[in-house]
């Protein structure tokens, strides 16, 4: 009986304080805008994993622009970003999420759409897809409902493949 009531125990002790999914994504979140508003490096390491993508496009010169974790991290203003952070959205499912936050500054914001990979049971970061847009300008989404369904149509007959050129890019 005293095993039987322990193991009980040890059950509902572990439900009890066993995070959700939602508040891991949340407290990674919370890491990255913490962090960028505190300029707590180690907060912001501990929301990314280490070889994350942070892409924009540079709106002068019209290229898409890479920075790597390490640059981003080491260009942070001594005591943080003069910004306030929010989680906007965030949706998952399995191992993968997404989120997007917002950092308003005083003329300004910054819209990041986020991808998180669940890796070794913690939620991190994987890329960053950023704008800097106006303090008008709000996130645009859709809801898309419903289940697609495939055509009845009968199949179009195969083609032959085409031959990969060298420079395709793949």
């Amino acid at each position: 009986m005293k095993n039987v009531f322990f193991a009980l125990l040890c059950l509902i002790a572990t439900s009890t304080f066993a995070q959700t999914e939602d508040d891991a994504i949340k407290s990674t979140i919370s890491a990255y805008t913490d962090g960028f508003t505190k300029g707590d490096s180690a907060s912001i390491n501990r929301a990314f994993l280490s070889n994350a993508l942070l892409r924009n496009l540079n709106a002068s010169t019209g290229k898409i622009t890479d920075t790597p974790l390490r640059k981003f991290v080491a260009g942070m203003p001594a005591g943080g970003a003069k910004a306030t952070g929010a989680l906007l959205t965030y949706s998952y499912a399995g191992t993968s999420a997404v989120a997007t936050v917002e950092f308003k500054f005083a003329d300004f914001k910054y819209i990041d759409l986020l991808s998180l990979i669940k890796v070794n049971g913690d939620w991190k970061i994987v890329c960053r897809v950023f704008s800097r847009v106006g303090l008008d300008e709000n996130l645009s989404s859709s809801n898309v409902t419903g289940k697609t369904t495939s055509s009845k149509a009968a199949p179009a007959p195969a083609k032959k493949a085409a031959k990969p050129k060298a420079d395709d890019g793949w």
